[in-house]
């Protein structure tokens, strides 16, 4: 499943960085309501792995289509 460029697509431009997006809001929330260390957590880690997870995915995507041009 994770080996389709349409798959990939959907999560590398998608998904992961909606979710990134949507972490980093959480973190600034959690740090500006008092809650700075976890926020720190969730803002550095949570949302760098789906920033990378992101980039992962199009890179995988990438080499899918370089590799089957078609799409067969």
């Amino acid at each position: 499943m994770l080996r389709k460029p349409e798959t990939l697509f959907v999560l590398g431009y998608m998904l992961l960085p909606l979710m990134a997006l949507l972490s980093a809001i959480v973190g600034l929330t959690m740090i500006l309501g008092g809650n700075k260390i976890p926020g720190a957590i969730v803002l550095v880690v949570v949302t760098q792995v789906f920033a990378f997870g992101a980039v992962f995915a199009l890179r995988r995507r990438k080499a899918a289509l370089l590799e089957d041009p078609h799409g067969d």
